[in-house]
């Protein structure tokens, strides 16, 4: 066995295994100074960081037939060593409405829904297994079986269009070192955040140590999840697609300097004015990281990507332009070149001003919130993108005097004011907890049902 061939495996072990212990890092490091590892061209790598890529590409090449084996795909179609890795039309999904209203190339026969956070606390099995587990939410997102169980509770419940990976934006801060806790009843905290400037630079890693390596032994359990969420859903012949998720560069900053919904609400405006460099350097370090971290969930099965924004409300309009909107242009411009059929979202909560410039940015789709008037939405995307949202929460909790017919007559709305095509629905914010699951069902039944009559009466 040749040496470059070791060093696969070896990395391949230790990706999947991170209690394994790699006794041969010598020959790792060996490898890596004599550049063995080649590419399609038959040459070897030219740098450390070529040579960590191509490896990668063989390793993610014998993962993704691993992946295609069980999931029962043809693994005897031609395969491609592009230099960047490509999301074929193969692996989607046989129910792929969503994928298809997303990238907007041809028309749909009915309007996908799916749910922010329609995981977890507004369902009663959720809240059954958590306490069997006896583990809080965070701690449930390192153990992938939980992450699969609470990923797959609300397919069984709703013909939603399409699976989100439970897990949580924060994840991303807890891989740069900063300690994220749930002591419970106040929510997830950072207790220690960064508390200067100058803490960038000794408490965040470099930019330069930010790649796919990075991603592998930092945030490994959840590929792993993704992987096993997949397999569950073949398992459970629930064959939707399954969406990845980050946390945008500026939401991902704002926690990381200590700031919260209920608190320090203007220490995101006090960073970016005060300390503007250093605050451009840590929201460079965490365009990398989401880059290269959606990249790595949809390597290990992920069909679409969700990029949130969620703390846009926290920035004046002209720091969004400044700060935030360059951040997501790049991911953006770096994730289509990469997976240009992948459908990519995007949700800036409380700054959807910005919906007409990130229309230009290679987004397959922008969110609307709620405060976004449904009369202006289409002509302020035009037809450079589609629109997700925007359905109100509250209209699906029974005590604010909701009911079936209630919904179903908001619901019609949604579609009558948007219009069936080019339109995932959803909601203008997460559920909460408070939700009936009755109603739930029945906006996800008439968003279905009354999008497809519409469609069907047009035609």
């Amino acid at each position: 066995m040749n040496l470059a061939l070791i060093t696969i495996i070896l990395l391949k072990v230790e990706a999947f295994a991170p209690n394994f212990s790699l006794q041969h890092k010598s020959i790792r490091c060996a490898s890596q100074k004599m550049h063995l590892t080649t590419g399609p061209d038959g040459k070897p790598a030219s740098s450390s960081e070529e040579d960590l890529m191509l490896t990668r590409q063989i390793i993610m090449g014998h993962i993704n037939k691993d992946i295609e084996n069980s999931l029962g795909h043809d693994n005897n179609a031609p395969t491609t060593t592009a230099s960047v890795p490509t999301h074929t039309v193969s692996n989607r999904p046989s129910n792929d409405l969503m994928i298809r209203a997303a990238l907007g190339r041809e028309p749909v026969e009915r309007t996908p829904v799916w749910l922010f956070r329609q995981a977890g606390r507004h369902l009663p099995e959720y809240k059954e297994y958590k306490e069997k587990t006896g583990r809080s939410f965070l701690d449930m997102l390192r153990y992938p079986e939980d992450v699969a169980e609470c990923t797959l509770q609300p397919l069984r419940r709703y013909p939603v269009d399409a699976a989100i990976l439970f897990s949580d934006i924060l994840v991303i801060a807890e891989a740069l070192g900063i300690e994220v806790t749930m002591p419970g009843g106040v929510g997830i905290q950072v207790p220690n955040p960064l508390t200067g400037p100058e803490e960038v630079a000794t408490r965040i890693p470099s930019i330069d140590d930010i790649g796919p390596q990075f991603i592998e032994d930092k945030m490994g359990v959840i590929l792993e999840s993704v992987k096993l969420i997949r397999k569950k859903m073949k398992d459970e012949k629930i064959d939707i697609p399954l969406i990845g998720f980050s946390g945008a560069p500026f939401t991902l900053m704002f926690y990381m300097i200590g700031g919260s919904s209920r608190k320090n609400i203007d220490v995101g405006m006090k960073w970016l004015n005060d300390y503007p460099e250093e605050s451009q350097q840590l929201l460079d370090v965490l365009t990398k990281i989401i880059i290269e971290y959606m990249s790595a969930q949809v390597a290990a099965g992920a069909h679409m990507l969700q990029l949130f924004e969620a703390m846009g409300m926290m920035l004046k309009e002209k720091e969004f332009f400044d700060f935030a909107m360059p951040c997501l242009e790049k991911i953006a411009t770096d994730i289509k070149q990469r997976y240009p059929d992948v459908p990519l979202m995007v949700f800036t909560r409380g700054a959807c001003y910005a919906n007409e410039r990130l229309s230009y940015l290679g987004f397959d789709v922008v969110t609307m919130d709620g405060d976004v008037n449904r009369s202006t939405a289409r002509t302020t995307v035009g037809d450079r993108c589609g629109l997700q949202g925007n359905y109100d929460p509250a209209e699906l909790i029974e005590e604010n005097g909701k009911s079936p017919e209630t919904v179903r007559e908001t619901a019609k709305a949604l579609i009558d004011e948007l219009g069936p095509q080019r339109l995932i629905a959803n909601l203008g914010e997460g559920l909460g907890g408070r939700e009936s699951t009755e109603l739930v069902k029945v906006f996800v039944d008439t968003i279905h049902e009354y999008s497809e009559s519409k469609i069907r009466e047009s035609k």
